[in-house]
């Protein structure tokens, strides 16, 4: 019998083999470790999904500044503008990126240097890729968040110098998260783009919009750039009770709209990622991990799929809370939905960890 057919080489060669298999995982986890603890910032754009109070700064009525707000935020009824009971997307990706708990406002006066220097969020709720949707809502439009980034850079220069500055800019993560306001809230809610575009040539328009965000984002420094698609908005609450009929069941004209969106943003992306070699635009797939919470709530932990916890009454039509709290579920964990529009601090931490997860190598 050779010594290669023995049991006992048979042994030794599963050994290895199974140790080999540890040390390759092993330097993979710490070099995806080492990745995330390479970022010096994360800087966020775009709207509601992202903004952590920005609006509470400016004269528009699409604010989350009081209560039931800020729910389960900290210690507990602590509105701060964010558009949740709790904790957004914006901070469960600072924190997973070993940054910090909470990714501040940039609108906030009382920014402290550090703040700055891990990065800010410029987002406004109700902000749209169509310039129009951020005028109708009186919000921060993509432009003009784009020129607080611009002072935002001078600001770091001033504080860590051009080399350092540079470094921050380049090799820090952006997010950018748009377009559901443009669907939801404009093209479908109000007649103006209607007598302009179909849904073909308007989501045409949304993704030149990106685009020329996205490119004049680069043209300012930044290498790293994630782009959420659009979730299923024919299934939140608002859209069931407006468009959902008798039974409250999803609109499917809001769902196409986003998925032939998506298709197409996804598309430019990688057109992007071609043209600027030096860069990596991530394309974030959202719609998948919040349709199959909705359609399997249990798998999640949820028991509430189609109702938000808090909003005006048993309708689900306003987008944002009751302020005298009135009609609040006494269990915020059981829903997937906050209010009619935006997600529980719990389905949000779900949903980013999922993405993160999925596409946090894809920057590096």
């Amino acid at each position: 019998m050779s010594f290669s057919k023995t049991p006992f080489s048979q042994l030794i060669l599963v050994i290895l083999l199974s140790f080999s298999t540890i040390i390759h995982s092993t330097i993979i986890e710490t070099k995806c470790l080492q990745n995330k603890t390479s970022v010096p910032g994360l800087i966020v754009f775009g709207d509601s999904i992202l903004d952590t109070g920005n609006n509470d700064y400016i004269m528009t009525a699409m604010k989350c500044n009081f209560q039931p707000y800020g729910k389960d935020f900290g210690g507990g009824n602590q509105p701060t503008g964010r558009f949740s009971n709790g904790l957004i997307p914006s901070d469960f990706i600072a924190e997973k990126l070993h940054l910090k708990k909470l990714l501040p406002p940039y609108l906030d006066p009382n920014l402290k240097r550090k703040d700055l220097l891990t990065g800010v969020c410029f987002a406004s709720g109700s902000s749209g890729y169509d310039p129009l949707t951020s005028k109708l809502a009186l919000v921060l439009s993509l432009s003009d968040q784009l020129f607080k980034f611009m002072e935002y850079k001078t600001k770091i220069h001033d504080f860590v110098g051009e080399k350092r500055a540079t470094t921050i800019i380049s090799k820090s993560i952006y997010i950018l998260s748009s377009g559901s306001n443009d669907i939801a809230n404009n093209f479908f809610a109000l007649p103006f783009r209607r007598l302009q575009y179909n849904i073909e040539t308007y989501t045409d328009f949304l993704v030149s919009e990106a685009t020329k965000f996205l490119q004049d984002l680069y043209g300012l420094g930044a290498r790293k750039i994630g782009v959420l698609g659009l979730p299923n908005l024919g299934c939140v609450p608002s859209q069931r009770t407006l468009k959902g009929g008798f039974l409250r069941t999803c609109s499917d004209p809001e769902n196409q709209a986003a998925m032939l969106f998506n298709k197409k943003l996804s598309s430019q992306l990688d057109i992007l990622g071609k043209k600027f070699p030096d860069a990596k635009f991530v394309y974030i797939d959202i719609y998948s991990i919040l349709s199959d919470m909705v359609q399997n709530p249990t798998k999640y932990g949820f028991e509430v799929a189609d109702k938000g916890c808090c909003g005006t009454g048993d309708l689900e039509v306003g987008l944002l809370c009751n302020p005298l709290s009135l009609g609040i579920c006494s269990n915020r964990s059981n829903y997937i939905f906050w209010d009619s529009f935006h997600p529980t601090e719990k389905a949000y931490n779900i949903i980013s960890t999922e993405v993160f997860d999925k596409n946090v190598n894809k920057f590096f």
